[in-house]
C-alpha cells in the first residue's frame, strides 16, 4: 500500500467541535487565464442550499485590483465575500482571494500571507489553499481546477485525494487554457474531467448523499458493525479476485471511507447497491482499488528526517562500504517515487562531502505497479515540484523539459522500482536502511505483527528502520532500539527471535487446518488447566490434584497434606509415590478404572487415618480431554465424607482385646500377615515401575536430544530457504527493472533508425575506432557504402 502524505485526516483535527466542522464541505475553486467565464458557469449553476462554502483562487498581479466580487454577485444567489484575516467560513458563501497574498484555512477560519514579490520559489496559490484545505476539512474537501496555463494546483488534488475529498477538472474542450486542469488530470487524483455545467451537477449530486452528513461516534460504530457484515465481505472479496490483493487485514476505517468515497461519487446508497455495481464493472474495482492505495507523497518530506539521516544513519551505513560490497537501501510503500529520489539526492550529497564513492543500491517497492511504480520509473515531475526542491537540487539533480522536471539519469540508475506486496512477498535481505514512513498507520496491528519482524530480518545487523511522525515498534523493543525519538530512527538489535510470518506454513502440502489439528493434538499444561478449572466451576472445589497422563501431579488445588506426601528418597510428583499408605489401592484402582472406561470412576466408604483419627474418603478420579484425538491428564478429587473417630482398632485396650477369642486372633493375625506381604508385593512392583521409568526417561531424553539436533538443522535449512527466497525476490525486480530498460533501448533504437532512413542528407556516424557504425541512403549513392561496411 502506498504511503500518503500525512496520517489519516480524521486524526489531525482538534478537539472540541472539529467533528462537525469537517463535515461542512468547502469547495476550493482554482483556475488562472481564462477562468472567469469558467467561474461564472460553475456558480450560476450551482444548486441552492448546497450546504458548503465555496473558495475562489486565481492568479492576479500583486498591484491589481481585483473586481471579481462585483462580477460573480449578479450570477448566484450566495453571498460573494473577499476572504479577511480571520474571518470564519460560513455555509452558502463565495470568497474571493484578495490581490496580493495568498489564502489558507486553519481551524475554520482565514489566514492571509502576503505575497514575496523576490522569491525564486514559483507562486501557486492553488497549491498552497488546497493544501490546508485537505489538512482542514480532510474527507469534506472538494477541489475544483477551471481554466488556465502552468500546473498550479496539481499537487493540491493530489492532498485532497490522500485526505479522502473529491476533485474535478474542466474538460479540454470547454477550457479556453486547459493546460491546469489537463496536468491535474494526469496526476490521476482527479475523479472527473467535465466542463462547468456538469461539475456544478455532479457538486449537487454528492452533497446530496450522506457523505458529509455529521455522525456520532455511536452511528459510526453500528457503521462499522454493518460493513464486517456478509455485504463488506462480499465487497472485500470482489476486490481480491479483481486485483489480486486482500485488503481485509487494513485499517477498517480507511477502507470504510474509501467505499464511502466511492459510493457517493457513484451515486449509491446503500453497501448492496455499490457491491452491485462492482460485480458489473471492472472500471470501478480499479477506482476503488487506486483510491485504497493513496499513491501521494511529495519530495523532502519532513527536511528534518533528512538532516538526521545525513548527521546520524548515513555515516554509520557508509562506513568500510566498498564498490563489492553496495550500500543498499529499500523503501517499500514508494509511491510514485519521491521518497526514494530524495533520499539518493540525501546520499549524494553527503557522499560528495565525505569523498567516498560506494556503489550504490536503492529498492523502491510499491503494491501498485500500473499506477505508482511506472510513474516513478519514468522519474518525470510537474513544474510545481519546484516550490518542494530547492534551485540548487533542481540545476543539479533534475533536467527541465517541456512536460516538467526529469530526473538526472545519475539518479535514475541507483534507483530500482517494483510491484511488491509488503504483507505477504519476501522481504529484501542485508539492507543497510529501510525508509517506511506513513505505511504503517494504514494496516492493522495483525498485519503490521508481520511486517516489522519482516523488516528486522531484512535489515543488516546496525541497520536502521525510518518509521512516519505517527508509527513506531509498537512491543518490537527486542527486535529495535530506538535511535531518535523525534524523527522515529531505529537501529537493530541482535536477537535469537526468528518469527517470520512471510515464511509462516510455506508448505502448500499441509493446510492451515491441518496445522491447527496438529497443534491442538499436543495441548499445553495451561489448556489443561484452563478445562480442570471450567470442570470445577459447573461443580464443586473439593481438594485435588491436577495430573497429567503419566500420572504426574501438575497442579496441586486446596488442602490436599492429609491425602498425599512427598515420598522418601528422589523428589518425585508421581501421585502413586505421593498417596499416603491407605489410599494407594483404591486410587490405583479408579485410576486404572477412569483410564479403561474414559468416564469419571468414583470410590465410596475408603477408611483413612489422618493421626489418631479416622476418616471415610471418596475419592473421585475425573479424566481431563481437551479432543478425542489429543493427550490429557485425570484430574483426582478427595472429599471427607464425615468426622473422625477414634480409632481403636490398634490401640485397643487388654479388656477389649480378652473378648476376642482365640480363632479370632488368628484371623487377625493371618489378614495382618496377608497385608504386609502384599505391601511388600506393591512395593516392589513400584520399584520395578521406576526402574523402567528412569530407563524410558533415559531413552527419551537421547530422543530428545536428537529431536533438538534435527531441529536446528531444520533451522539452518529453513534460514537458507529464506534467504534464497529474498534473493529469488531481488533477482526478479532487478530482472524487471532491466526488461523495462530493454524495451526503452529497443524504442531509442527505432527511432533512431527512422530517423537515419527517412533522412535525406549523407551521414556517416563513426565508432572511437574510425569503424562505422551506421550511414543514412544518401551517404549509400555518395560514397557506395554497402551493408558490409557495418
Amino acid at each position: 500500500m502506498s504511503r500518503g502524505t500525512e496520517a489519516e485526516p480524521s486524526d489531525q483535527t482538534s478537539t472540541g467541535n472539529s467533528s462537525d466542522r469537517k463535515r461542512f464541505p468547502v469547495v476550493g475553486i482554482g483556475a488562472s487565464a481564462g477562468g472567469l467565464e469558467s467561474i461564472t458557469e460553475l456558480l450560476s449553476h450551482i444548486p441552492s442550499g448546497s450546504g458548503a462554502a465555496f473558495v475562489i483562487i486565481t492568479h492576479m498581479e500583486a498591484n491589481h485590483r481585483s473586481e471579481l466580487v462585483q462580477i460573480l454577485s449578479p450570477v448566484t444567489s450566495m453571498p460573494v465575500l473577499e476572504a479577511t484575516e480571520g474571518a470564519p467560513l460560513e455555509v452558502d458563501h463565495v470568497y474571493v482571494i484578495p490581490a496580493g497574498f495568498e489564502l489558507s484555512i486553519q481551524e475554520g477560519r482565514f489566514r492571509l500571507w502576503p505575497r514575496n514579490l523576490k522569491s525564486k520559489i514559483p507562486f501557486l496559490p492553488v497549491d498552497r489553499f488546497f493544501r490546508s484545505l485537505a489538512l482542514e476539512k480532510g474527507e469534506a474537501a472538494i477541489g475544483v481546477i477551471l481554466s488556465g496555463t502552468g500546473s498550479d494546483g496539481t499537487l493540491g488534488v493530489s492532498e485532497i485525494k490522500s485526505a479522502g475529498g473529491f476533485n474535478f477538472a474542466q474538460d479540454k474542450k470547454s477550457a479556453k487554457f486547459p493546460e491546469m486542469p489537463l496536468n491535474a488530470s494526469r496526476s490521476r487524483a482527479v475523479d472527473a474531467v467535465l466542463n462547468p455545467r456538469q461539475i456544478a451537477e455532479e457538486f449537487g449530486r454528492i452533497a446530496r448523499h450522506g457523505y458529509f452528513r455529521s455522525t456520532s461516534s455511536e452511528e459510526v460504530n453500528q457503521e462499522a458493525l454493518l460493513l464486517k457484515g456478509s455485504v463488506y465481505g462480499r465487497i472485500m472479496e470482489i476486490v481480491r479476485v479483481g486485483t489480486g490483493v486482500d485488503f481485509s487485514d487494513y485499517r477498517d476505517n480507511t477502507i470504510r471511507r474509501r467505499i464511502e468515497r466511492r459510493m457517493a461519487l457513484r451515486h449509491a446508497q446503500t453497501l448492496e447497491e455499490y457491491s452491485v455495481i462492482l460485480e458489473n464493472s471492472g472500471d470501478e474495482i480499479a477506482a476503488l482499488y487506486r483510491d485504497i492505495l493513496i499513491n501521494v507523497t511529495r519530495f523532502f518530506r519532513d527536511s528534518e528526517m533528512f538532516d538526521a539521516l545525513k548527521s546520524t544513519v548515513f555515516p554509520e551505513i557508509v562506513r568500510g562500504k566498498t564498490p563489492d560490497n553496495p550500500l543498499r537501501i529499500w523503501v517499500p510503500g514508494c509511491s510514485t517515487g519521491q521518497e526514494v529520489y530524495s533520499i539518493a539526492i540525501s546520499l549524494l550529497e553527503y557522499l560528495e562531502g565525505a569523498n567516498v564513492a560506494p556503489a550504490i543500491q536503492i529498492f523502491g517497492t510499491d503494491l501498485s505497479d500500473s499506477i505508482a511504480v511506472e510513474r516513478a520509473r519514468v522519474g518525470l515531475f510537474p513544474e510545481t515540484i519546484s516550490a518542494e526542491v530547492s534551485p540548487d537540487r533542481l540545476a543539479r539533480f533534475f533536467t527541465k523539459d517541456d512536460q516538467g522536471y526529469r530526473i538526472a539519469r545519475r539518479i535514475r540508475e541507483i534507483c530500482i522500482f517494483a510491484k511488491q506486496n509488503v504483507a505477504v512477498d519476501p522481504p529484501f535481505s542485508q539492507v543497510d536502511l529501510i525508509s517506511c514512513r506513513n505505511l504503517l498507520i494504514y494496516l492493522s496491528s495483525a498485519l503490521q505483527k508481520r511486517v516489522i519482524p519482516a523488516f528486522h530480518y531484512s535489515l543488516k545487523l546496525g541497520g536502521f528502520l525510518v518509521l512516519g511522525a505517527s508509527e513506531s515498534i509498537g512491543r518490537f523493543t527486542d527486535l529495535f532500539q530506538l535511535v531518535d525519538s523525534k524523527n522515529r530512527i531505529y537501529s537493530k538489535n541482535s536477537t535469537l527471535v526468528r518469527s517470520y510470518p512471510h515464511f509462516t506454513n510455506m508448505n502448500p502440502s499441509i493446510p492451515a487446518l491441518e496445522v491447527a489439528a496438529i497443534r491442538e493434538r499436543t495441548p499445553s499444561f495451561s489448556d489443561l488447566q484452563k478445562e480442570a478449572d471450567r470442570i470445577l466451576i459447573h461443580r464443586y472445589a473439593p481438594a485435588g490434584v491436577l495430573v497429567s497422563d503419566e500420572l504426574e501431579v501438575l497442579q496441586f488445588r486446596g488442602k490436599t497434606g492429609s491425602f498425599l506426601e512427598p515420598a522418601s528418597g528422589e523428589a518425585s510428583f508421581n501421585l502413586f509415590r505421593m498417596a499416603r499408605e491407605n489410599l494407594f489401592s483404591p486410587l490405583r484402582f479408579a485410576v486404572e478404572e477412569a483410564r479403561k472406561l474414559g468416564r469419571s470412576v468414583r470410590k465410596q466408604g475408603i477408611r483413612h487415618r489422618e493421626g489418631t483419627q479416622m476418616r471415610e474418603v471418596c475419592i473421585e478420579v475425573i479424566p481431563v480431554r481437551l479432543s478425542e484425538s489429543s493427550r490429557g491428564g485425570f484430574l483426582v478429587l478427595f472429599e471427607p465424607l464425615r468426622s473422625g473417630i477414634e480409632d481403636k482398632g490398634l490401640d485397643a485396650s487388654e479388656e477389649e482385646v480378652a473378648t476376642f477369642s482365640v480363632v479370632e486372633r488368628d484371623e487377625v493375625e493371618i489378614l495382618r500377615r496377608d497385608l504386609e506381604h502384599t505391601k511388600e508385593y506393591l512395593q516392589s512392583i513400584i520399584e520395578q515401575k521406576a526402574a523402567s521409568n528412569e530407563e524410558l526417561r533415559c531413552a527419551n531424553e537421547e530422543a530428545i536430544s536428537a529431536n533438538e539436533e534435527l531441529q536446528s538443522a531444520n533451522e539452518e535449512l529453513q534460514t537458507s530457504k529464506e534467504e534464497l527466497q529474498s534473493t529469488n525476490e531481488e533477482l526478479t525486480t532487478v530482472n524487471e527493472e532491466l526488461q523495462n530498460r530493454n524495451l526503452e533501448l529497443v524504442r531509442i533504437n527505432d527511432d533512431l533508425m527512422n530517423l537515419i532512413s527517412s533522412v535525406k542528407i549523407p551521414i556517416v556516424i563513426f565508432g572511437t575506432d574510425l569503424r562505422v557504425r551506421r550511414f543514412t541512403p544518401a551517404a549509400t549513392s555518395l560514397l557506395g557504402f554497402t551493408p558490409l561496411d557495418i
